[in-house]
């Protein structure tokens, strides 16, 4: 039976442009499971400002924060993480008694794929997004000895400046070029959005590619995906990221680590 919340109940919650129940159902789970007097709840706001104000007056825990705010919300922190800081881009806030510290497990959840799924860094990469998710997946990327890369960004300004900062190349499309490994990190393919029945990158760099890996979460198949497993590619999806990035937000909110087979069933029961 679900816990009820009390006074005493600790409130964690998330700040997102698109609230999913992925978090919600992930972290109560996991609360009920391990007896934590926890609640976490999804939200989206129009007042960034007051939203963040809210977490701190009201003594909020801590806070999933996801698109649009993952940079937005940098300025209204009191700390950041070495994991936020070396980025520029955020994820996560925890709050100590009206101290805000911020933290990228985003970055983190990818450094992990990328050894779980023995990704060499002699690997040609394409990277499609330069928002605050891109600059994770990127530096993550970067950080683990993958210096042969593009950075894909239909943005001129924050996709040029990524790259030069990374020490990427950057191209406004994929065009003619065939990496071995594809990461989309845009909403391309999400369910809901404008773009969700379109391809991340060509069917012909698809084929042409060895590895192909999508952050998009909801659905976990997206059509980049689903033409990835139809080729025979090895795939990663961003259902693995969002489990692993949410799994490092639970041990920062309550200093529990669960195991492997509480996150295996918390990200099953999370799926619905």
């Amino acid at each position: 039976m679900p816990m009820i919340p009390t006074r005493d109940t600790v409130l964690c919650m998330s700040l997102a442009g698109r609230p999913g129940t992925f978090g919600v159902r992930f972290h109560n789970h996991l609360y009920e499971q391990l007896g934590l007097d926890y609640y976490y709840k999804a939200c989206s706001t129009n007042d960034l400002p007051a939203a963040v104000g809210g977490i701190r007056a009201l003594g909020i825990r801590g806070c999933g924060v996801s698109m649009p705010f993952k940079e937005a919300v940098i300025a209204l922190v009191d700390e950041l993480d070495a994991s936020a800081a070396a980025i520029q881009s955020i994820n996560t806030v925890v709050n100590d008694n009206g101290h805000l510290k911020a933290y990228n497990t985003d970055y983190i959840a990818i450094r992990q794929l990328i050894d779980r799924h023995g990704l060499s860094p002699d690997t040609t990469l394409a990277l499609r997004g330069s928002g605050g998710m891109g600059k994770a997946v990127a530096s993550a990327f970067r950080d683990a000895g993958f210096t042969q890369g593009t950075l894909v960004a239909r943005n001129p300004e924050s996709g040029p400046a990524l790259a030069r900062q990374l020490g990427y190349e950057w191209r406004p499309e994929l065009g003619d070029l065939r990496p071995q490994l594809l990461v989309n990190v845009t909403p391309i393919g999400m369910s809901g959005g404008p773009e969700a029945n379109d391809l991340a990158f060509p069917a012909e760099a698809v084929e042409a590619a060895s590895i192909v890996f999508d952050v998009v979460a909801l659905p976990a198949l997206t059509p980049f995906v689903q033409l990835g497993q139809a080729l025979g590619k090895q795939v990663i999806t961003g259902l693995e990221v969002i489990a692993l990035q949410a799994l490092e937000q639970f041990v920062l909110y309550t200093g529990v680590r669960p195991t492997d087979e509480q996150v295996r069933l918390a990200t099953e029961y999370a799926r619905g």
